[in-house]
């Protein structure tokens, strides 16, 4: 098998890694070999010190099956969010509410389906699952400063999770509608933040936010013709900018 069938790729965490080493073979996850060769330094309610390190190999390709006589097509039944049938969602949920049930927190998961849940690197994804953690206990511990343990919740169930599947893990974790709120605020700061620096006509630096709001702030303004936006910095540092056209 030749060198370029083998890579190694670092990311934020292992799934940055393993989607950038995707992209970089140009192949789907079900036609490589992932091997974790280092995990970031990251604790359950800490941060990265170091990234995440993969190996992706290459499988050998295979000879399509011959062509099978047309059958009569059923009709599937739609998924509504009372019958999930993904794996992705079903795993994740058993995952997480035995994440919950070690951290001794009374809660429920629920399952919905959004097209706006992504993290800011995963425009090729397909709408994840969501897993809405609610419960009659205080769940403000969940979710944490501005979010930041919510952030290390969804990282760890959904690197369990794909390791139960065997691939990556297409869910979201949100817990008591924060992140729609979050989403609300951050809409708004964007279009404030825009108009400033339209008016004094200069590019306006936003605080460092994980991926999931630098994306948020990236569709907000991705309509307006009088601004553009970049991500600039690495890691925990990583930002947006807002530049006046």
């Amino acid at each position: 098998m030749g060198s370029d069938r083998v890579i190694e790729v670092i990311g934020e965490d292992v799934e940055d890694a393993i989607a950038k080493g995707l992209a970089e073979l140009g192949v789907g996850p079900n036609e490589v070999i992932v091997e974790v060769l280092e995990e970031p330094s990251r604790g359950m309610f800490g941060l990265k010190a170091r990234p995440a390190r993969v190996r992706l190999q290459l499988m050998a390709a295979r000879t399509p099956p011959p062509p099978t006589p047309p059958e009569p097509v059923a009709v599937e039944p739609i998924i509504t969010q009372d019958a999930p049938s993904d794996e992705d969602a079903e795993v994740g949920k058993v995952v997480l509410e035995e994440i919950l049930e070690k951290l001794e927190f009374r809660a429920e998961v629920t399952i919905r389906r959004s097209p706006d849940e992504h993290d800011e690197d995963d425009e090729d994804m397909s709408s994840p699952w969501v897993l809405d953690v609610t419960g009659s206990s205080d769940l403000n511990a969940l979710i944490g400063r501005r979010g930041e343990t919510l952030a290390s919740l969804q990282y760890i169930t959904r690197l369990i999770t794909s390791r139960e599947l065997q691939r990556r893990a297409n869910i979201v974790v949100d817990v008591d509608g924060y992140k729609a709120r979050r989403m609300t605020k951050l809409h708004e700061l964007a279009m404030r933040m825009a108009d400033q620096a339209i008016s004094e006509n200069r590019i306006v630096s936003l605080e460092p936010m994980p991926p999931y709001e630098r994306r948020i702030i990236h569709l907000a303004l991705r309509g307006r013709e009088d601004v553009e936006t970049a991500s600039v910095g690495e890691g925990e540092m990583r930002k947006v900018t807002i530049v006046p056209k």
